[in-house]
């Protein structure tokens, strides 16, 4: 015997020669281990002894080896890490990060027209990061509010309440650019309005109303009933 330690369970159940069993026992007289083995093993084969025999059905034989030629045995399980997903992962952790830092961009942008198409052009430069509005009280005439975004180039005017324009006359819009006033669109008839002012007011230092003839001057004709002054932004 290769090695005197296989033999706790042929011994516990009295399955060895003189010989062996000679040898075993002044073993045990060493070995705490064995002897702890043996002494559990004997109890195990106490409790079988215990229990009573039971004769099986003659099918189960037959069942036994009728299986035996059918059933299959399975293959050894192998664990292996696949080569694709070794070469896969960095790319994998790449677009991780790639889509991470798009997520940013959008936090960082939220009012970008291209983030959320659902928004007019007056409400993407009202709920721009850098939007600054100034408000003039027309009195019985209501009241205006202009917004500008530089980052857009845009500004917007809001009216609550304002008069219509006299009977043959329009309400005009005027971007102040270096001093000069330049015609920004026609207010639509109505109470109340919100428009984007045409032209580029990244530059203008106001925004004025004029009353018109119908269909608008390219220079003012009258003074401005409201003017904006970007100074006074908020």
């Amino acid at each position: 015997m290769s090695d005197i330690h296989h033999l706790t369970g042929a011994y516990a159940l009295d399955a060895v020669d003189d010989i062996e069993r000679a040898r075993f026992e002044q073993h045990l007289a060493e070995c705490e281990d064995c002897r702890l083995e043996v002494a559990s093993l004997r109890e195990a084969a106490g409790l079988l002894s215990e229990t009573t025999a039971v004769t099986p059905p003659p099918a189960l034989r037959e069942s036994v080896l009728a299986g035996i030629s059918q059933i299959r045995p399975l293959p050894p399980i192998v664990h292996r890490t696949p080569v694709v997903q070794r070469r896969w992962f960095p790319l994998l952790v790449a677009a991780a990060v790639v889509a991470i830092l798009g997520v940013g961009a959008a936090l960082w942008q939220p009012w970008a027209p291209s983030q959320d198409s659902s928004l007019t052009a007056a409400e993407q430069v009202i709920g721009a990061s850098d939007a600054r509005s100034v408000a003039v009280d027309l009195g019985d005439a209501g009241n205006a509010t202009v917004t500008r975004s530089e980052s857009l180039g845009k500004a917007v005017i809001t009216t609550d309440g304002m008069a219509p324009a006299p009977s043959g006359k329009v309400f005009e819009l005027w971007l102040q650019v270096d001093g000069e006033m330049v015609p920004a669109g026609l207010m639509p008839p109505g109470e109340d309005t919100q428009m984007v002012l045409e032209g580029d007011a990244t530059t203008a230092t106001a925004v004025g109303i004029t009353v018109e003839p119908e269909g608008g001057s390219d220079q003012p004709t009258t003074e401005p009933i409201a003017l904006f002054d970007f100074s006074q932004a908020v």
